[in-house]
């Protein structure tokens, strides 16, 4: 079992915590380390080996004084899992009943053992609903069950990545490390049509001026996205989902724009009555990780540099002041930024 991540505190917050009281959270955990990984929306990753050394406590000492300083300052419960890595710190802290407490696993092969073995296979942590019930279909109710069969086993059963993942965390295994990261994770755009949109290039011009939006917001907060998912939401109540990975991150609108294509086109629509779509951008990370090559196509190349000319503009005259003629094309449809995301833009789509 990797020791690398030892002194892991996985803290969640209640489930009715404000945005704000969030981030009090936060910043309250950086009292105790400055390794602290926001998971919003309401939980986040300590790192406390340095920690230890400086209060002179051990790291369940930590999650102790950690809690109650968010009870008596915050008037915030929480419940905090600690362990040596961050998969079993996450299975621990699901097992406190709320409102709140602490559940400490002892950061050796033994004790992980005997804390995860009798657990249910849908407890692991990163284990999806389909691939429990897949799991469960050949009789691997347990996650200990996961620990006697062969990991090639699990890999048939679930896929090559998936299973092997899965063999490593039933064993503890979890090489992650704490990432300090405060920026969210995700951001999304949606709009509604104010009636059944029929039309597909009425839609595909919906689909683009969020594409602007959300590439307009990415790189002004200086973030880049992996992957784009494209939530459909039809009439009846009825939705579809899909998420594709970019080849490289970016921000840029030609790349989210062409990979937003693409998950559209894979709907296969063919006169279906849209009544609103979610673009999301997943899997953020910071725009200075984000590689940027010299493309030896000069048409390219103009482009980027016509979309920082343009973000200049918005940013003095106002969002959405500049943007690709094919918006303007579209029936007004009513627009709106998801919660907590992308700030408002103006100039609608």
């Amino acid at each position: 079992m990797s020791r690398s991540g030892t002194g892991v505190l996985h803290v969640r917050c209640a489930p009715g915590l404000t945005p704000e009281g969030y981030r009090d959270v936060l910043d309250l955990l950086r009292e105790f380390s400055p390794l602290v990984q926001a998971l919003p929306p309401r939980a986040a990753l300590v790192q406390v080996r340095g920690a230890q050394r400086y209060f002179g406590a051990d790291p369940a000492r930590i999650a102790e004084v950690v809690r109650l300083r968010t009870v008596a300052r915050l008037a915030a419960d929480v419940r905090i899992g600690v362990a040596g890595t961050w998969a079993v710190a996450a299975m621990a802290s699901a097992r406190i009943p709320e409102p709140g407490g602490t559940l400490a696993v002892p950061d050796d092969a033994a004790a992980v053992a005997g804390f995860l073995s009798p657990l249910p296979v849908e407890a692991l942590y990163g284990l999806g609903s389909r691939q429990a019930d897949a799991l469960r279909g050949y009789g691997l109710h347990t996650v200990g069950a996961l620990t006697r069969v062969p990991p090639g086993v699990l890999e048939r059963i679930l896929g090559k990545r998936a299973g092997r993942l899965v063999a490593e965390r039933a064993r503890g295994i979890d090489p992650r490390p704490v990432t300090p990261r405060d920026l969210p994770p995700s951001a999304s755009v949606r709009t509604s049509f104010t009636r059944q949109e029929l039309d597909g290039p009425h839609a595909r011009a919906a689909l683009l001026a969020l594409v602007v939006r959300l590439g307009a917001g990415l790189r002004g907060r200086r973030q880049a996205a992996r992957s784009l998912s494209l939530t459909l939401q039809f009439a009846g109540g009825t939705r579809w989902e899909k998420s594709r990975r970019l080849p490289e991150p970016s921000a840029h609108d030609e790349d989210l724009r062409t990979l937003a294509y693409r998950l559209m086109d894979a709907a296969g629509l063919q006169r279906a009555r849209l009544t609103g779509m979610v673009l999301r951008a997943e899997d953020l990370t910071g725009a200075q990780h984000a590689a940027r090559q010299l493309s030896l196509d000069p048409a390219r190349e103009s482009r980027l540099t016509a979309e920082a000319a343009i973000d200049r503009a918005n940013a003095r005259f106002g969002p959405g002041t500049v943007r690709p003629a094919a918006t303007f094309r579209a029936r007004a449809p009513q627009s709106s930024l998801a919660r907590g995301h992308l700030p408002a833009v103006a100039g609608g789509v």
